[in-house]
């Protein structure tokens, strides 16, 4: 949201605050905690808060809700009275807000606005989802190249109460082609008849307009930059992607991640106001796919039916065992879907990641043997203990083996790494040590 002159936040009132303490929290709380209060209350009494206040304030705890709040806020409210906070929001936030809204509810809230806020929308609701053209924000400062440095500042007075951010203009030529760009430091301390062109960046930071926002984010973050041009294949500026959108995209495709880690589809709306239907949809599909994937331990089981019968001990072992491997592949494939999210790997780390997992895996396993090799003693005498110690070592070397090659797989099959981890990687695991288990058994036992 564009800077607005706020007074300080203060703490929610309680459910027997009176019609004052009310009052006073509405008028000087800050949006951000105004908004999550309203979101908490009937739209009715909500929107009878947001009316009474100024309008630029309003627009701005209005943005500060949550997009389906928004939505369903529009749908309450006449048209007239939205499209008067429409018009004071941020472009990318009133694109955001008409993506949720069915055709009908936009067409309805679109006569209401100009015809250039008509297009701004219509331009920047067609960017594909997750990309930089859908999180950017056409509300920019811009300044020419043959203006000096007091001319600029004047620009800069006049643009301001229109552009998302002033801390750093960008140049174009007559084109539109980016050609530079300028921090309001080194503005503000050239001097007075330096030309923009002289003094401005010629090589600035940029990302595309179909650029992944996850990319776009990460650029802003390794850059330490408050903003980002966003530019179209011939290098004109569309928009700039600013930093508090950016941490918003990261957030939500750490969601997304955290989603299918747990091999849930990922869905876009919170905890709180997802259905019933939604959460069912989600998670009953990986849920049916690794049931069959657990039919393979099942299988292993039956196959294995008379060395369980002659040495009933086995089975004491067996949820521990195929737990300690799901565990160790969990560990992996969650340490290397982070370092591939981050950049911190990339595919041609492979092979001498997997020597070091190997060496690791092999000193967790032996760590592990040998903590299970006296309880198998106790339980079942020598025999036992070297089967549960070998297919403990073995279990978990494979575990964490499969659990860090999957991720890689995934990439390279331009598949989300992040599927590869949970129960994928424990089912996995879990069927691979049921066969490891009882095959060293029948070495060891001599069956």
């Amino acid at each position: 949201m564009k800077d607005v002159d706020l007074p300080s936040s203060r703490s929610a009132p309680s459910s027997s605050a009176s019609l004052d303490e009310i009052a006073a929290f509405v008028d000087n709380a800050h949006p951000v905690d105004l908004a999550a209060w309203l979101d908490q209350l009937p739209r009715s009494d909500a929107w009878s808060h947001l009316a009474r206040l100024a309008l630029a304030r309003r627009a701005c705890v209005f943005a500060s809700l949550p997009l389906e709040s928004q939505a369903e806020l529009t749908r309450a409210v006449s048209p007239s009275d939205i499209a008067e906070i429409v018009t004071q929001m941020d472009t990318d936030d009133r694109a955001d807000l008409f993506n949720v809204l069915t055709p009908v509810e936009q067409h309805r809230l679109a006569e209401h606005l100009a015809d250039e806020e008509r297009e701004n929308i219509r331009q920047l609701s067609a960017y594909e989802a997750g990309t930089a053209g859908a999180i950017m924000t056409t509300d920019f400062a811009i300044l020419g190249a043959e203006m000096t440095t007091l001319e600029a500042i004047a620009a800069l007075r006049r643009q301001a109460p229109d552009t998302e951010t002033i801390y750093r203009s960008y140049i174009l030529d007559d084109a539109s082609h980016l050609i530079g760009s300028l921090r309001l430091h080194e503005l503000i301390l050239a001097m007075d008849d330096a030309l923009i062109g002289d003094i401005m960046d010629t090589s600035p930071i940029s990302v595309s307009v179909t650029m992944d926002q996850e990319d776009v984010a990460k650029i802003i973050a390794r850059y330490d930059i408050l903003a980002v041009p966003v530019v179209d294949a011939e290098g004109r500026l569309l928009g700039i992607v600013t930093h508090d959108d950016a941490a918003d995209a990261m957030q939500a495709e750490t969601t997304e991640d955290f989603q299918k880690i747990s091999t849930v589809l990922p869905f876009a709306q919170n905890m709180r106001e997802a259905g019933i239907r939604i959460l069912y949809s989600k998670r009953i599909v990986w849920l049916a796919l690794l049931v069959f994937g657990n039919l393979f331990s099942g299988a292993g089981i039956a196959y294995f039916e008379e060395m369980i019968l002659a040495y009933v001990s086995l089975v004491f072992f067996l949820p521990l065992l195929i737990d300690s491997s799901g565990n160790a592949g969990s560990q992996s494939a969650t340490l290397m879907v982070r370092a591939l999210a981050t950049g911190d790997v990339a595919l041609k780390d492979w092979r001498n990641l997997i020597l070091r997992e190997l060496a690791v895996a092999a000193a967790l396993g032996a760590t592990m043997a040998l903590v299970v090799f006296p309880v198998g003693a106790l339980r079942g005498g020598a025999g036992i203990a070297l089967t549960v110690g070998l297919t403990m070592f073995v279990v978990v070397i494979i575990g964490s083996l499969v659990g860090m090659s999957l991720p890689f797989l995934l990439t390279r099959l331009r598949l989300d790494p992040a599927t590869a981890s949970g129960p994928l990687v424990t089912t996995i695991s879990d069927g691979v040590g049921v066969l490891i288990y009882f095959s060293i058994a029948t070495l060891v036992l001599g069956l």
